[in-house]
């Protein structure tokens, strides 16, 4: 399970309309246990895309990083922890 322990959000404008729906970046720090492979000293956040269109949402792509460095993680949440991030970000659409 996923511990989000601070976030921001904002829409991300398409000046050229060539993207379909609306598009949110969110940058979402998580709380990982130091037995979970996903863990660092440095600590983690996610940078998330996310699409609406409609009814329709979801994570066009997401990063993990480290907090202090901004180095990539070479990992991948696992299907359980998307659904979460998906969840949270529908959850907490900005105002656009």
């Amino acid at each position: 399970m996923l511990k989000v322990t601070e976030y921001s959000a904002e829409f991300v404008k398409d000046p050229f309309g060539i993207l379909a729906g609306k598009r949110y970046e969110f940058l979402i720090d998580l709380d990982v246990p130091e037995d979970d492979e996903l863990h660092s000293e440095h600590g983690v956040y996610a940078r998330v895309i996310f699409r609406v269109e409609g009814e329709q949402s979801a994570i066009v792509k997401y990063d993990l990083l480290e907090r202090t460095t901004n180095r990539l993680l070479d990992v991948d949440l696992e299907e359980e922890e998307e659904a979460e991030l998906a969840a949270f970000c529908r959850e907490h659409l900005p105002e656009a």
